[in-house]
């Protein structure tokens, strides 16, 4: 199907569904787009207030699926705030002659800090000792950390965020393994490009899984993935929950196969204090609830980079 007409002009509706930074909407308005702003739309909401509108601007909030791009005659394109393009029916949407494109650079940097972050709150003890200081622990010994000069990260998946937080761990002396099914000519030149995951299966201290979720990263995570592991190790998991199976992740730290984890996003969203599990109140885990790229420096970078695309088409 031919594109649809990306011709701008005063009263064309766009639709804002997700927090952004108010020089995405001034920029909009100053390229003759009307914004219709509900941050926390629901789907059904969505039908209505999507049905004249030639654009949208989403997170997690709205699944743009083939019913509710059929509802929208006049769209022209959809902007996604970070990355995570699996919100979309990307298939559809292009038959349809819809624009689609997300902005991951705009989080990559909020991203690898806070990977780095847990990862040091977890290896030093910082979230433990903290938590025991504020009772009125004092404990040394059993809050000795561990360093992570001389070991080896596995990154799985380096593009923004990978390449992002392997440019944090550089001033740390450990060794940098990428595994990239996809975009292995763009792993920068201080980083090992492996062509399977075998050398991180083999050498891995530390693994970090940065992929989109899609059919071949749901549970890439696993019993098998565990069992692969020569040595025992940390997980960081900034990307997706469903890329890590649960149950699996909890039995091989039972098992001590798994030393440690640092999970900021989870299978069911939001995790509800009730539904936590055993998982999140183990000492050898730090859990954060899917803030890593939610700075507000990124919220800013995220916004100027769709505008700076949308102003393009």
């Amino acid at each position: 199907m031919p594109e649809r007409g990306l011709t701008k002009g005063v009263g064309m509706k766009v639709l804002i569904a997700a927090p952004v930074h108010p020089v995405l909407i001034e920029g909009l308005k100053a390229l003759g787009y009307e914004c219709v702003v509900n941050e926390k739309i629901s789907q059904s909401i969505a039908y209505t207030l999507i049905a004249d509108c030639v654009g949208v601007v989403t997170s997690t909030r709205l699944q743009l699926d083939k019913e509710l791009i059929d509802s929208a005659l006049k769209l022209k394109w959809i902007g996604r705030m970070g990355s995570g393009m699996e919100v979309i029916d990307l298939e559809y949407a292009a038959h349809k002659g819809i624009k689609c494109f997300g902005s991951p650079e705009g989080n990559a940097n909020a991203v690898g800090e806070h990977a780095l972050g847990m990862l040091l709150a977890l290896t030093r003890r910082i979230v433990w000792g903290n938590m025991e200081m504020k009772q009125g622990v004092w404990r040394r010994e059993e809050n000795r950390g561990m360093e992570l000069e001389g070991k080896t990260v596995g990154i799985i998946g380096c593009g923004h965020t990978g390449g992002a937080f392997a440019k944090k761990l550089m001033g740390f002396d450990v060794r940098i393994l990428a595994y990239d099914k996809y975009n292995c000519d763009r792993i920068p030149g201080h980083i090992v490009t492996c062509k399977s995951l075998d050398e991180i299966f083999e050498a891995a201290d530390i693994v970090s899984f940065h992929v989109p979720l899609q059919n071949d990263t749901i549970h890439y995570f696993n019993d098998q993935f565990i069992a692969a592991m020569r040595k025992p190790f940390i997980l960081i998991n900034t990307s997706r929950g469903a890329v890590v199976d649960t149950k699996a992740l909890l039995q091989g730290i039972k098992a001590g196969k798994v030393t440690g984890a640092c999970l900021d996003v989870f299978e069911q969203e939001p995790l509800a204090a009730k539904d936590a599990g055993e998982l999140t109140t183990l000492p050898n885990v730090v859990v954060t609830p899917h803030i890593a790229g939610y700075t507000f420096e990124a919220l800013y970078k995220m916004s100027k980079v769709l505008l700076d695309r949308i102003s393009d088409l």
